[in-house]
């Protein structure tokens, strides 16, 4: 049997893997487009700030390790057709077409950025962040450059914002709606993230998009609105990805709301055509409808579960909370399950509680302050958590994901059993006054 996968990012790169793991004698294949496989775009503004030295070192391995463990990668390769009656795809590498066979197909082309429609785009000094290549481009024109402006408040905008502000650059970030990291944070949180993003010296622009980007032929100023106009020697869009589907549609898989709809095998609508990563909807925890889930960590876990399904083994990928975590400067910050928000936009009446705490005992040497908020539905039901501290973020909201995976309400985690020592934890967690205080809301 030969399995032709197309894309080498996490979702690709890790079904190979995954594959080979479990079945020593299928014959695996890898198309890429980028010249680099097995590399963290998450990653990418930790090398811009100079907190990772060099793009080499968030390369794990090369085509050649494949090699070694019997998967063909073959990179700088653009698909140009599917097949999915003869089973066949083409493709184009160093300028010429081939073509090839293939009895199982996994598309895990991921997205590519959006670009807002605005005259100036196509200036020299503006970037898109997608692969290593691009952040190797930013950090060249870095060089030269005194003042930038990131435009999308998202993960990757607000990293990317910080490392160029480390570098020594006037930095604006622009978000055209009213709050950052909208997804995932409610806007009293967000504003922690923001005040803190001030104090560091990035200036913040909320709920003004970018309309025109001026310049001869480099960029040379942004104008947001009818007024504002500010500097900028280079622009960053970080304005979020959309799904790669061209390749998707002429295979003939069923296309959802914004990207290829699977069942929980990894299985498209066409037979032997399977998706994973960036490219596909996954179902919904709370809800059970469909959403995207564009994290690193659901590509891999889609990763595993299409391996078994291939290799003819019990397989399930569960539904997604969107579980995430990211670091600014000295801050953490992450979120699971639904913001307030979101809840009251699907028709969910949601008790909520904001608390404050600390990341160690009072008394104990620099414990931190540490901001929570807890989500609940009308029964009690945990459906979302956000926390921002100086550390411990990432282990708290794993717990949390496991309490809404697990349905647990704000009554029945205030009496789970949790571990302490001054140094690590208040006497009573918390997480645990958080629900307690959300519980004291309902009878």
């Amino acid at each position: 049997m030969k399995v032709v996968i197309v894309g080498g990012g996490a979702g690709g790169i890790s079904t190979a893997s995954n594959i080979r793991k479990l079945d020593k004698e299928i014959e695996i294949t890898v198309l890429t487009r980028d010249n680099k496989v097995a590399y963290s775009p998450c990653a990418i503004p930790y090398v811009l700030s100079g907190t990772i030295k060099s793009f080499d070192d968030i390369v794990m391995r090369t085509p050649e390790d494949y090699k070694n463990k019997d998967i063909d990668v073959i990179i700088e390769a653009e698909v140009t057709a599917v097949d999915s009656d003869k089973k066949t795809i083409n493709y184009v590498k160093d300028g010429k077409e081939e073509s090839m066979k293939w009895d199982k197909l996994v598309l895990a082309t991921g997205g590519n950025p959006f670009v807002p429609p605005m005259e100036g785009v196509d200036l020299d000094g503006v970037f898109r962040i997608r692969n290593i290549d691009d952040g190797i481009r930013v950090q060249e024109a870095m060089k030269d450059a005194k003042s930038a402006i990131v435009t999308g408040a998202g993960l990757i905008g607000i990293e990317i914002a910080y490392a160029l502000k480390k570098q020594e650059l006037n930095v604006i970030l622009s978000e055209m709606l009213p709050q950052i990291v909208p997804r995932s944070l409610d806007k009293d949180m967000s504003d922690i993230l923001v005040n803190y993003l001030e104090m560091e010296g990035i200036q913040v622009v909320l709920g003004k998009p970018i309309t025109k980007l001026i310049g001869e032929e480099k960029v040379e100023k942004a104008c947001f609105g009818d007024e504002d106009i500010y500097d900028a020697d280079m622009v960053i869009m970080a304005t979020g990805v959309r799904a790669e589907l061209d390749l998707a549609r002429m295979a003939g898989c069923e296309i959802g709301r914004w990207a290829i709809l699977v069942n929980d095998r990894m299985e498209t609508s066409v037979e032997d055509v399977y998706a994973v990563g960036d490219c596909v909807e996954s179902k919904d925890l709370i809800l059970g409808s469909n959403t995207i889930s564009q994290l690193g960590t659901t590509a891999v876990r889609e990763s595993k579960t299409l391996a078994r399904t291939i290799c003819g083994k019990k397989s399930k990928f569960n539904p997604v909370l969107n579980s995430m975590v990211s670091k600014v400067g000295k801050l953490e910050f992450g979120a699971v399950g639904y913001t307030t928000s979101f809840a009251q936009q699907n028709r969910i009446r949601p008790v909520v509680q904001k608390v404050e705490a600390l990341t160690r005992a009072r008394y104990y040497p620099n414990a931190k302050p540490m901001d929570i908020k807890v989500i609940c539905d009308g029964n009690g039901t945990i459906i979302g958590c956000q926390i921002i501290a100086e550390e411990r973020v990432a282990e708290r909201i794993d717990t949390m994901t496991l309490a809404i995976t697990e349905g647990l309400t704000c009554f029945d985690l205030s009496n789970m059993e949790f571990a302490y020592a001054p140094p690590v934890s208040m006497v009573t967690d918390p997480l645990i006054l958080a629900v307690e205080e959300v519980s004291k809301k309902f009878n």
